[in-house]
């Protein structure tokens, strides 16, 4: 409140008034809150008082009494229109990102290290803009610009910038991420980096031409589109350690030593044990991660899954023997048994390429877990049953499907059926098509089967299981970033800009995934999005800002990063505030 002096009729009048900024135009303006009357009068009748003074104290205690009490008195005009194109709603779950961002001091390295660059905008900025509109409102660059206005920030800078920044964001990546990995153990202890879980996943882009990134090679979405390859290394608690790209003709097991040997040589692991799946650790792989033929072992470990379905005879039939296996509480087995697990030391062959391009054979010595799980086999059945259906339905009109591929997996199922290799298309036979049973049964009997091999021969069956276990987050993670952070397809041309739009996305999984570390992981990655998206506001009155969500995960949230997202009303004033302690 203040108290406003102004002249009506020649003769000075006092008024108490309060300001505020008119969200259409922009402009301040001010509200007449008590009329005093002329100042003349006011001194005739209080001939003692310093009039000015005493209502300017009267202003200011009223200021304070509301600010105390939270009390406003609004007038609102029920007739009021909304204007043509009106879409003023307004995010404030981004403080909660922004507080992540900050604690992890990347506003401090991105103004630092611009001070070698003579940018005329600020790449701090830019970045803050495009990790939140990576998180809460996924799409291209154009659109996180467009979207500026959601937030209550300044971000002054052309859409021209945000590209011509990208290229000095590709220049810097490896740095950003070694930044981030020192940042987490200063503010949130020190990484359990003793598991490391590593998995490589693709992104598929729209174009026809290959270059030397985005090329043809095995697309986990099954996309003919030129791809890029990225291997991402997480620390034990899921949380994003490092990634590197690589062309899209990259086998899987030829990204392993890069993406490892630099988390290794650069972030201080000490002796790791790496999780994976064993199509992508080779024998060359292990042998370089156990250390090789060098004479000062590394002495790293390993646990990687070991297929049961594409294993020996010798090795099925020791799966189905029912001796050896215990249930959960370690007695013997039986057919009543919802779980069970055997385990035993194997000395396996693997083949390594020695220095002189030569394969070898090298024995590795592990132990080898099988488990099963009824739950696992129940799933696995019923995922088959549409599959059978499919099967089943071409045998009886088989000139209903004019391409095998239409029915993955069903053809298995299927005797005497033809097709061209190359295309999936069904070559017209005389032949009798046959279901066969005889392959069902034999791929129902190995249904929730699993079997793992690791280094680790001292650490306890359920240990290893609940190790192996942990890789579903590294699944996840690539399912969020093609998902919830829409990160393919990619419409970006030059490589330095697709490399900057992966960090973008490396950094916002990091914040998502503290985020839910620091709820103790009771939520997953889209329930934190989601939230974050509908700590949402509308403008109601003067400055003031009306908010209408609010749940056990928004409490959690806010809790956990300190900031207050329980208030259904807040001032401008007070949403700044926020804003600038989550920058604190």
């Amino acid at each position: 409140m203040n108290l406003k002096i102004g002249k009506s009729n020649n003769r000075t009048y006092l008024s108490i008034v309060h300001g505020y900024r008119d969200k259409e135009t922009k402009q301040v303006r001010t509200k007449t809150i008590k009329s005093l009357g002329y100042l003349d009068e006011l001194e005739k009748a209080h001939p003692d008082v310093d009039v000015i003074a005493h209502y300017r104290e009267v202003a200011r205690q009223m200021t304070e009494n509301e600010n105390t009490q939270k009390k406003v008195t609004l007038t609102i005009d029920m007739n009021e229109v909304l204007a043509t194109g009106t879409d003023s709603r307004m995010n404030l779950g981004y403080a909660a990102i922004l507080k992540v961002y900050h604690d992890l001091k990347l506003d401090r390295f991105f103004r630092n290290d611009a001070r070698n660059h003579s940018f005329e905008y600020s790449p701090n900025s830019i970045m803050t803009m495009l990790v939140v509109s990576r998180l809460l409102s996924p799409g291209s660059k154009l659109k996180a610009y467009d979207d500026r206005g959601r937030y209550f920030e300044r971000f002054d800078f052309a859409l021209a910038d945000v590209y011509r920044c990208l290229s000095y964001f590709a220049g810097i990546e490896m740095d950003v991420q070694r930044h981030i990995n020192e940042q987490i153990s200063l503010c949130y202890g020190k990484r359990n980096m003793k598991t490391i879980y590593y998995d490589v996943t693709n992104y598929y882009f729209e174009i026809d031409q290959e270059d030397e990134l985005r090329k043809r090679g095995f697309s986990k979405e099954n996309k003919k589109a030129p791809i890029i390859q990225m291997g991402l290394a997480m620390d034990a608690d899921g949380i994003p350690l490092h990634y590197e790209m690589f062309p899209g003709n990259t086998p899987d097991t030829s990204t392993f030593r890069s993406v490892v040997g630099e988390v290794r040589r650069k972030y201080d692991t000490g002796r790791i044990v790496v999780v994976a799946d064993m199509g992508i650790i080779s024998g060359d792989n292990i042998y370089y991660l156990t250390g090789g033929e060098k004479k000062e072992k590394t002495d790293n470990g390993y646990v990687l899954s070991f297929s049961v379905r594409g294993g020996t005879g010798e090795f099925k039939e020791y799966v189905l023997d029912n001796s050896g296996y215990v249930d959960k509480d370690d007695q013997p087995a039986t057919e009543d048994s919802d779980f069970k697990i055997k385990s035993n030391l194997i000395a396996r062959e693997i083949y390594v390429t020695m220095s002189n391009g030569k394969t070898k054979k090298k024995i590795v010595y592990e132990k080898q877990i099988v488990f099963w799980s009824r739950k696992y086999a129940d799933k696995a059945r019923a995922d088959r049953a549409k599959i059978i259906q499919k099967a089943k339905a071409y045998v009886e009109n088989p000139g209903k499907y004019k391409n095998a591929t239409q029915k993955h997996g069903a053809a298995k199922y299927v005797e005497n059926i033809e097709v061209v290799e190359s295309t999936g298309e069904v070559i017209e036979s005389e032949k009798t098509l046959i279901f066969n049973e005889l392959k069902l049964l034999e791929d129902e009997k190995l249904d929730g089967y699993y079997s793992i091999v690791t280094s680790e021969k001292d650490m306890a069956d359920d240990e290893i299981i609940d190790t192996y276990r942990g890789l579903w987050e590294i699944e996840e993670t690539f399912r969020v970033t093609k998902s919830t952070l829409e990160a393919r397809p990619v419409f970006l041309s030059r490589e330095e800009r697709i490399r900057a739009h992966f960090l973008t996305c490396f950094i916002s999984l990091v914040i998502v995934r503290i985020l839910q570390k620091l709820t103790d992981k009771r939520f997953s990655s889209e329930e934190i999005v989601n939230c974050l998206n509908r700590i949402s506001c509308s403008h109601e009155a003067e400055n003031i800002y009306l908010f209408d969500y609010r749940n056990d995960t928004t409490d959690a949230i806010g809790q956990a990063v300190g900031l207050d997202f329980t208030r259904k009303r807040l001032r401008l004033s007070e949403i700044k505030n926020i804003v600038a302690n989550a920058k604190a």
